[in-house]
């Protein structure tokens, strides 16, 4: 464990990046995320590579200013033009968020990989984290899930080229918007939906147990061929680890299909938010984040005071 005092947020916490104040009215928020790719495009990987890496900057309420690049390249056996175009891709997107490269390390290896090292900044009393939601809270989703389980699907051969673009889309879009409309309201918790997939990050949220989650699994938002392919079992392994690990936190008020947990299981890359905001407010965020053309975005859940320490699946 590492403490010091200025250390807001550390690696004890769990959470999506780290939080150091540097003066009182300033911290830093840095954290730092690498894979290998998703897509057969090398430009639209490294878009997605680095929309995934600021996602976290967001997360924290904080706003990312400069990145680095992570690069793994096997140069012997690869073109250094795909090199390059993953470059590229992740260039345009951190111009898109309006965020700096200031360098990188690249390393020769066997298996490509790509992502950032990302620092932002935000007031200390701005932080906000993956615990915090208080029992009436609502929480709200940005993005769709399914991506894991499209791209499944893909290296499959069944994928459509129109269900590959449409998670690709969502894939490559930035939580800025939604960041932006976050800190208007006072937002009791925060995480971004990524390898845990949904249920992963919201056994997150639970923090310590002093508070339970009931999903609406109805209204949460899922891409349209999402179902179809989970029902063909083009699901990733990440989502059985996930659905293993988490299992004893989940409870069922209704059945439901394999298919279905499945989704909620499902690693996302580069997925949306996840904040837990006051019943009061939630409406009016909900409106905001349309208005700002985060579309998808819908309340999915209720956070409660019993039971305590499980999602409660309705």
């Amino acid at each position: 464990m590492s403490t010091h005092p200025n250390l807001l947020v550390g690696i004890e916490q769990s959470d999506d990046a780290g939080v150091y104040k540097i003066r009182d009215d300033l911290a830093l928020v840095q954290t730092v995320d690498f894979f290998t790719p998703i897509v057969d495009d090398p430009y639209t990987f490294g878009q997605i590579a680095a929309a995934n890496a600021v996602s976290d900057i967001y997360a924290m309420g904080g706003t990312p200013i400069t990145a680095m690049n992570l690069v793994a390249f096997p140069i012997k056996n690869m073109a250094i033009e795909i090199l390059r175009e993953i470059l590229r891709g992740g260039l345009d997107k951190m111009r898109e968020a309006e965020v700096v490269l200031v360098g990188g390390h690249s390393i020769e290896d066997q298996e490509l990989k790509y992502g950032l090292a990302v620092t932002g900044l935000v007031h200390p009393d701005a932080v906000v984290t993956n615990t915090g939601a208080q029992p009436g809270d609502r929480i709200i989703l940005t993005k769709p899930l399914g991506t894991g389980i499209v791209t499944t699907a893909q290296k499959g051969g069944q994928a459509s080229s129109h269900a590959m673009r449409q998670a690709i889309e969502v894939m490559m879009g930035l939580n800025q918007a939604a960041a932006e409309v976050m800190r208007g309201f006072p937002v009791h918790a925060c995480t971004d939906i990524t390898g845990f997939g949904l249920l992963g990050h919201l056994c997150e949220m639970l923090g310590r147990g002093d508070i339970g989650i009931k999903i609406i699994v109805d209204a949460v938002p899922r891409l349209p061929k999402a179902e179809e392919y989970a029902r063909l079992g083009f699901v990733p392994g990440g989502a059985y680890r996930n659905k293993a690990f988490y299992a004893p936190k989940i409870k069922k008020e209704n059945d439901l299909p394999d298919w279905m947990l499945d989704i909620l299981f499902d690693p996302q890359t580069s997925g949306g938010l996840a904040m837990a905001v006051a019943e009061k407010d939630a409406a009016g965020i909900i409106r905001f984040l349309h208005e700002a053309g985060v579309k998808d975005a819908l309340v999915i859940a209720e956070v409660v005071a019993k039971p305590k320490g499980h999602l409660i699946l309705v």
